[in-house]
């Protein structure tokens, strides 16, 4: 990522959704197509970043992410959802 997702987070002038997924679940594939949808119908209005839990753990322990799917929105630096 050009930025780091904290970065985005705290300097975007969109809101800021995040979805956290793997690979392997399934509640996750039953999920994407809503997700894709919501970055599709608010394009411009809205940044949609995927985080892989299992690509980048890290972000995903920072962000206390326990179980998947997990969605988080932000605006302006602050946990909405």
């Amino acid at each position: 990522m050009a930025k780091t997702l904290d970065e985005l987070i705290r300097t975007s002038d969109l809101p800021v959704f995040i979805d956290f997924w793997a690979d392997w679940c399934g509640p996750c594939k039953m999920v994407a197509p809503t997700v894709a949808q919501l970055a599709k119908e608010f394009s411009g209005r809205l940044t949609v970043v995927k985080v892989n839990v299992d690509r980048q753990p890290d972000v995903a322990a920072r962000f206390q992410v326990q179980g998947i799917p997990a969605l988080m929105l932000f605006e302006k630096g602050v946990l909405k959802w």
